[in-house]
């Protein structure tokens, strides 16, 4: 038995084309070149989601170095510090107290440096 699939394949493109709006040249224009440019978008987001966390340690690790400065401190001698006094705390939270709770930062800063 035939089938014929206008409806459907009409359907599925019409699909494609309306997720890659916005996509430049031909990639949004035509059903090929749409769902290619459509595919790669999927991969590079699943990729970059597991890059986030590491960019967010980096920016973390920036901030709390930034405001350890003051006190003349280096970001690896602090952590060592920590470590040393068996105080953990994660790197978000060092930075949200570095950022926000300058007086508990500071307060932490002098109980490692004693």
């Amino acid at each position: 038995m035939r089938v014929k699939r206008g409806l459907t394949k009409h359907r599925r493109h019409k699909k494609v084309l309306k997720s890659a709006k916005g996509y430049r040249l031909s990639y949004s224009k035509l059903y090929k070149r749409a769902h290619e440019a459509q595919m790669h978008a999927g991969q590079y987001s699943f990729n970059d989601r597991k890059k986030r966390a590491g960019q967010f340690r980096e920016v973390w690790i920036t901030r709390i170095n930034a405001a350890l400065s003051k006190f003349n401190l280096k970001y690896n001698t602090f952590i060592h510090l920590m470590s040393a006094k068996k105080i953990e705390l994660n790197r978000k939270m060092l930075a949200y107290m570095a950022l926000n709770e300058e007086k508990a930062f500071e307060e932490l800063v002098k109980f490692l440096t004693k």
